[in-house]
């Protein structure tokens, strides 16, 4: 692992704490190595790094289909409350699922007014855009306007 990658990562972290939004994305394509820096990150720091789509998918298959749009925010909520700041998520993916009919983005930014979130983010910067999956995708998703603070990491394990 690169160390001086998750030193920038801690400085940059400690940076949006400071911010009204605060959350920090690590953003990257797939194999750019988002996971082993997060997981260093939260051995530093020596908090637990949630895998969203584990942890959502497990509480979500209580529900019918049908009620799990009304449900999903709570239950996200429930999954990260009480946890020691920062709060450190993997594997988001769940939440672009069109039925689930929420926009990951903005659940993001909204709880993390109240808490340092540390996500990682399956996609690319763009222009200034946050981008989600291909136009073609039904899960795609793209963003010119938001409140994150994009860290974004390469294939060759490069802050950028």
């Amino acid at each position: 692992m690169n160390e001086q990658l998750v030193d920038d990562l801690q400085v940059f972290v400690s940076q949006a704490i400071a911010s009204f939004c605060r959350l920090a994305l690590i953003v990257g394509p797939l194999g750019a190595g988002k996971t082993p820096i997060l997981k260093s990150l939260a051995s530093r720091l020596d908090v637990p790094v949630t895998n969203v789509n584990l942890e959502l998918s497990a509480k979500l298959l209580a529900y019918p289909t049908a009620t799990r749009p009304f449900r999903v925010v709570s239950i996200f909520e429930e999954l990260i409350d009480g946890q020691k700041d920062p709060v450190l998520l993997d594997n988001i993916e769940v939440l672009f699922d069109p039925t689930l009919r929420i926009d990951p983005l903005r659940l993001l930014e909204n709880l993390s007014r109240c808490r340092t979130i540390v996500a990682t983010w399956p996609g690319t910067l763009v222009d200034n855009r946050l981008v989600y999956a291909e136009p073609w995708h039904p899960e795609y998703r793209t963003y010119s306007q938001f409140d994150a603070h994009p860290f974004c990491v390469n294939v060759d394990n490069k802050y950028k």
